[in-house]
């Protein structure tokens, strides 16, 4: 399991006084992008390949308040990956300074060219590097149906 740390600052907390929606999607899309880029996953690849990461969604669990001033980890495992690696799955874990998970946020996205715009496969050479981390024990492969287990669709204005 991948972990980094934080120091909640003066800025994450909230009116409330305890960390704020803003800085749990803030730290796990920090944890995704250090994790990514320590695995090589760094920006002059993505630049080669001229792709980038896209979220769908993130669904955030509150268990417990965090004050400002504390060191806080947040943990990532890849839970999903689609067999071309187009979709993925990740899932952090927030721990307080005594190792209390305090929160936990599950997130799907896909790659998209940066071009094209469009969802695309991840290339070969970027499947080999995931296929290497180490996978939690409900791991699972993704479909393209995964994708739609919520059922969301937008609803304009006129």
């Amino acid at each position: 399991m991948y972990i980094k740390d934080f120091e909640v600052r003066w800025n994450d907390i909230d009116a409330n006084r305890h960390l704020a929606n803003k800085s749990y999607i803030e730290f796990a899309a920090h944890t995704r992008m250090s994790f990514l880029s320590e695995n090589g996953f760094d920006q002059r690849l993505l630049g080669t390949f001229n792709i980038g990461p896209v979220v769908f969604y993130e669904h955030i669990y509150y268990f417990k308040e965090v004050f400002y001033g504390r060191p806080v980890q947040v943990s990532l495992e890849i839970s999903g990956l689609s067999e071309d690696g187009m979709f993925y799955e990740f899932r952090h874990y927030f721990y307080d300074h005594k190792g209390r998970n305090f929160a936990q946020c599950e997130m799907m996205g896909a790659w998209l060219d940066l071009g094209t715009r469009k969802l695309i496969p991840l290339p070969q050479e970027m499947r080999e590097i995931l296929d290497k981390i180490e996978r939690p024990k409900d791991f699972k492969i993704l479909t393209k149906e995964d994708t739609r287990r919520f059922s969301k669709k937008p609803v304009d204005l006129t």
